[in-house]
């Protein structure tokens, strides 16, 4: 498998290379299975993304003035999306899960274990999914967050996981929402500890052809 490594500074810019390069190197299949089956989609191998400073503002992509392109995402919808990353509650008769099943119970419990059992721990990670989900028709992107405090810098990182990962739209209200729950759990954990790093991978990190020819416009040139 062919591994893509792409670093960036915020949110916006890592999303804007992973749009550069899957649109330059990606593998272009047909979805056999999944979202959109039947339907092409370029897609990474295997993609690994170290965000600097995912606390810097905006937390989402802006078009260029005059573009006239449509945002893939705002933070309106992204607040509405964190309250179903991090409460079970939220969940609609129409969903099978949401993140928030899995991670509400988990959250209060990585807090506490930074809090009260220090910093020197490799167990403060938090997984979405159980053995039921593979059954499911659409089972769940997000299957893992995991998180790091060293002692001597007291900054909160996350490494998150997505098995599938729609580019365009999922990428960056994912990563928006995951930034202020992780803003939350470092104020919570306290002692100091602020936002640091996040680092995401996915063997799925894709963009589906119906988004081509706005990629291709948001990159500044034309054609598929």
């Amino acid at each position: 498998m062919q591994v893509t490594y792409i670093e960036a500074r915020d949110l916006p810019d890592a999303w804007f290379q992973c749009l550069y390069e899957v649109m330059e190197k990606g593998r272009e299949y047909v979805i056999d299975r999944g979202s959109y089956a039947g339907q092409k989609r370029r897609e990474f191998e295997f993609a690994v993304v170290r965000i600097r400073f995912p606390e810097a503002r905006p937390l989402v992509p802006t078009m260029p003035e005059g573009s006239n392109l449509p945002p893939p995402t705002d933070m309106e919808f992204v607040n509405s999306y964190l309250d179903k990353l991090v409460c079970a509650y939220s969940k609609a008769e129409r969903e099978d899960y949401t993140y928030g099943q899995y991670l509400e119970p988990q959250i209060p419990e990585v807090i506490r274990m930074y809090r009260e059992d220090g910093f020197g721990t490799n167990q403060a990670c938090m997984a979405v999914c159980d053995p039921r989900s593979i059954f499911l028709t659409d089972p769940p992107c997000l299957r893992q967050i995991d998180t790091r405090i060293y002692p001597d810098e007291k900054k909160l990182h996350f490494v998150v996981y997505f098995r599938s990962w729609d580019l365009w739209g999922g990428f960056p209200s994912n990563l928006a929402g995951i930034q202020l729950m992780k803003e939350y759990m470092a104020d919570e954990i306290g002692d100091g500890v602020t936002p640091g790093e996040t680092i995401a991978v996915s063997k799925g990190l894709h963009l589906y052809d119906m988004y081509f020819e706005v990629a291709n416009l948001r990159l500044g040139r034309s054609g598929g």
